[in-house]
């Protein structure tokens, strides 16, 4: 607030305090004092929030004692003086009889002092909002000036010192890294521990063999000059040890053995090599093994992330001839052998060899080795679209060259593995029961500077800083927990198991969940979330300064856009990463925000310091960068009386993604029998209600709101998109429940709006989509319901 404004709510303050102090020195005497007054009237009208016209500009540690002289005061006043009730205090007016004349001036008094008392009442309430917003303001900007290049310089240089795959004992290192940073900053600390299947890699080895009359060569996957590495390998392949000739297969996706079908070409019996992109790597896995591959190589083009795209790694920050991209190829999220429990101690598990995880071997290899396949292949020449960056035209195949693929996991008990997350929290001091998460995996697949010690280093950060004014008195009114999660490059392991242990405390506790993940490798804002808080995640752009250009990330954002403010969108949640657990299993809202840039080290030994320190991130100003817009975020989530959930936009946004629907009904000509009119009347609705809410809390946030009342009203907002899910799931996946985005079930990260109509549609089940759009009306009626609760609890 301006001093201006500032100075207008003290006058008000004061002429309220003065307008008072007359009538009492013309109808008490001295007896009684402006703050008195204030605070009678406050007792008699239901304002609770008195005590803070006192404090707000200092807070005091001190409270008034039953009894005590400021509490004395006031009812010793009261007893003596009747008009504080509304009756006279002149000691002669007791005197009189009941038939005595009153005075003239009697109602003349009493009016002036329910105006006065009325002034004052405004005036407190102003005064109030003004400390509250005040302090908030003071809070950002602490938390924006606390974070700091050297700190998270020299974090970044210790976690990714050296590669630390989950189940290792380089990952036990990173725990305990993390745990003495928390507690050696005052935060509350501990590791969580969970007992996963996430079976390490025994022997990984692939040949080529050119042609009939030459033997085979072992090819070299090692990636040089990167010291202590982690093998090549992907997480939950299958085990074996086979020889076949090769069919490229474009990216591997259904669409693309659709193409194969029509020249002719079969991957039945053959390995099958497919280059990185456009999908989860597990989809490329399943639909190898379900048109009957034997194997799998996958390999990074040059035309995603290689010398097509700039100099590549140690000239520049792009993947070079060695790179290799490892990654799990498990199609789901959490512990395979415990799908929607928990994989604690004890817990039950399934058997082995019952898991949806990949059969056949997978190997990935850099484009160096793929090459070596690729350039030799015969066969037809493939669609210009399926056309990669190696200086070569390319062919489908098969053959001539054979390819031997063995691969040897740990099986049985070996398999299993304990992996930590780790927690760190700061008790609320208004609604210690209200929790802001932030969150971002610890495990690597190599050094991992980027994915994701970047995010790991964030998480820090920003603990470091509410922990710094924690010390200085400034506490958030919400608990804020700083969690890192191991195994997420496995499946999300760590974070889901966590989820799925204390489901029923996070629904009712966690307010927002801000996920961290690879989000600090370049000079370039960007962010993604629920509609809910996108409002939030682009608002706190205008208060921490770029970490590149001149002025506030968001000038420099809009700048980037040509000044096009509707071009400053933000994605949705798809697949990929930890806010999953939160997001699509319990309807928490979730987000996150990051900085990126030209990346070619994904998933390789040279995600390291000297990439991040030279190229990423030099100077280390996007890693500060980050810590303070997470810092403002979690602040503004933290310490909001009603929670900054956005649903005027939520419902625009979900409105404006039912054409998805009107075109895959139109698609299947079910215009006639399927249509989305009553979903978007649901919205309609639903929007309405969303602006009205958006307006009444502005209002009355502008006068502060009293605990009691913004609990209520939190407790409502917080139950919106919990009602946006279904216990049973999606048909296709029972974990997501989620009614509004999952990931694309054919593309494993892309983002699907109203995954269960939409998955009717796609597999043509006009019955099933009629089904599941009466069931999403109903569900956003009664998410509407919970907002109308908390408008009502708000007036």
């Amino acid at each position: 607030m301006s001093g201006a404004a500032s100075s207008r709510n003290s006058e008000a303050v004061r002429f309220a305090s003065m307008s008072i102090g007359a009538i009492c020195s013309a109808r008490c005497g001295s007896d009684g004092t402006a703050h008195q007054y204030a605070a009678g009237y406050a007792a008699a009208s239901g304002f609770h929030a008195v005590p803070r016209l006192h404090t707000a500009a200092a807070p005091s540690r001190r409270r008034a004692r039953p009894g005590s002289a400021r509490t004395r005061g006031f009812a010793d006043y009261v007893a003596r003086c009747p008009a504080a009730r509304g009756g006279s205090c002149d000691p002669r007016a007791h005197r009189r009889s009941a038939g005595a004349n009153q005075s003239d001036l009697e109602p003349t008094v009493r009016r002036l002092m329910a105006i006065g008392y009325r002034l004052l009442g405004v005036a407190i309430v102003l005064h109030i909002g003004t400390s509250a917003r005040l302090q908030a303001q003071t809070f950002e900007q602490r938390l924006v000036a606390v974070p700091d290049t050297a700190s998270v310089r020299q974090m970044s240089r210790d976690l990714s010192a050296v590669p630390h795959m989950a189940g290792t004992p380089a990952q036990a290192t990173t725990r305990d890294y993390v745990l003495d940073k928390l507690k050696s900053w005052g935060i509350d600390a501990w590791s969580k521990e969970y007992i996963v299947y996430i079976p390490q890699p025994d022997t990984v080895a692939a040949w080529i063999i050119p042609g009939p009359r030459r033997g085979p060569v072992r090819l070299n996957l090692v990636e040089p000059g990167t010291g202590a590495q982690i093998p090549p390998f992907n997480g939950y392949t299958g085990d074996g040890d086979v020889t076949a000739e090769v069919v490229y297969v474009n990216y591997g996706l259904i669409e693309d053995y659709k193409t194969l079908d029509s020249l002719g070409i079969s991957v039945s019996g053959k390995i099958a090599i497919a280059r990185y992109g456009r999908s989860f790597r597990g989809i490329k896995a399943r639909e190898a093994q379900k048109r009957g591959a034997v194997g799998l190589m996958v390999y990074s083009d040059p035309q995603e992330d290689g010398y097509f795209r700039g100099d590549v790694y140690p000239k520049g920050p792009m993947r070079n001839a060695d790179g290799i991209q490892r990654g799990s190829m498990m199609n789901g999220n959490g512990d395979p052998t415990t799908p929607s429990w928990s994989s604690v101690e004890g817990a039950r598990r399934l058997p082995e060899d019952s898991l949806d995880i990949p059969k056949i071997p997978i190997i990935p290899m850099s484009y160096g080795n793929a090459r070596r396949f690729l350039e030799p292949m015969g066969g037809p020449s493939v669609p210009q679209s399926w056309q990669g960056a190696l200086p070569f035209r390319y062919h489908a195949g098969p053959g001539p060259a054979r390819a031997r693929l063995h691969v040897k996991t740990e099986r049985g008990a070996r398999g299993f593995h304990r992996i930590w997350n780790t927690i760190g929290m700061i008790r609320g001091e208004r609604w210690p029961d209200e929790w802001v998460v932030v969150g971002g995996h610890r495990d690597a697949w190599g050094p991992g500077a980027r994915d994701n010690v970047s995010g790991t280093v964030c998480v820090l950060e920003t603990a470091r800083a509410f922990a710094t004014l924690a010390r200085e008195g400034l506490k958030p009114a919400r608990t804020v927990v700083f969690a890192t999660w191991d195994a997420e490059e496995w499946g999300l392991i760590g974070s889901t198991e966590w989820v799925e242990e204390l489901e029923d405390t996070l629904r009712a506790r966690v307010v927002a969940y801000i996920n961290e993940d690879g989000t600090f490798s370049g000079p370039n804002f960007g962010g993604s979330g629920s509609p809910s808080l996108k409002p939030l995640l682009r608002s706190t752009a205008h208060v921490v300064p770029d970490p590149v250009g001149p002025g506030t990330v968001y000038d420099v954002w809009l700048k980037g856009k040509n000044g096009d403010t509707t071009a400053l969108t933000m994605g949705n949640l798809g697949g990929g990463s930890d806010f999953s657990g939160f997001y699509h299993h319990l309807g928490i809202p979730a987000g996150g925000i990051g900085f990126d840039g030209p990346d070619g080290i994904y998933h390789s030994m040279y995600d390291s310091y000297d990439w991040m320190s030279r190229f990423g991130d030099p100077g280390y100003k996007a890693h500060r960068a980050g810590a303070q817009l997470v810092g403002v975020i979690m602040s503004r989530l933290a310490n909001s009386d009603v929670l900054p959930l956005d649903y005027a936009a939520f419902g625009t946004e979900m409105t404006g993604l039912v054409s998805q629907l009107d075109s895959g009904i139109a698609k299947k000509q079910w215009k006639e029998t399927v249509n989305t009119q009553a979903l978007k009347d649901a919205l309609d609705r639903f929007t309405a209600v969303g602006r009205a809410f958006n307006a009444s809390r502005d209002s009355a946030v502008a006068r502060s709101v009293d605990s009691a009342r913004a609990r209520r009203v939190n407790q409502a907002l917080m139950v919106v998109e919990r009602r946006l899910t279904r216990p049973a799931g999606l048909v296709s996946r029972p974990w997501f429940r989620s009614l509004q985005f999952a990931a694309d079930l054919d593309n494993g990260y892309a983002t699907m709006a109203f995954p269960s109509v939409n998955e009717a549609i796609r597999y043509a089940d006009a019955a099933t989509a009629n089904k599941e759009l009466t069931d999403l009306v109903s569900r956003i009626d009664q998410a509407r319901a919970a907002l109308v609760e908390a408008a009502v609890a708000l007036r």
